[in-house]
């Protein structure tokens, strides 16, 4: 594959040739969350839907709602 771009031969291996994977810009973030939502936004209870500034290294699916209790969701 010439300078890795995935444009090399065509072959009779699955895959061969062509450029595969997530390796592309295709994905989700590193949470697994909505497609690199980045440190800063809010969290919101799916309940009554008071909203808490996102804590870094905290996902929101761990926080609980300061109203509520219940456990709060990453705002999109």
């Amino acid at each position: 594959m010439p300078r890795g771009n995935g444009t090399g031969p065509t072959g009779q291996g699955p895959g061969t040739g062509r450029g595969m994977g997530r390796g592309q810009g295709q994905g989700r973030g590193r949470m697994g969350g909505p497609f690199a939502a980045g440190p800063g936004g809010n969290c919101v209870c799916p309940n009554c839907g008071k909203k808490a500034p996102h804590i870094v290294g905290a996902p929101c699916n761990k926080q609980s709602c300061p109203e509520c209790g219940t456990i709060m969701n990453r705002a999109t």
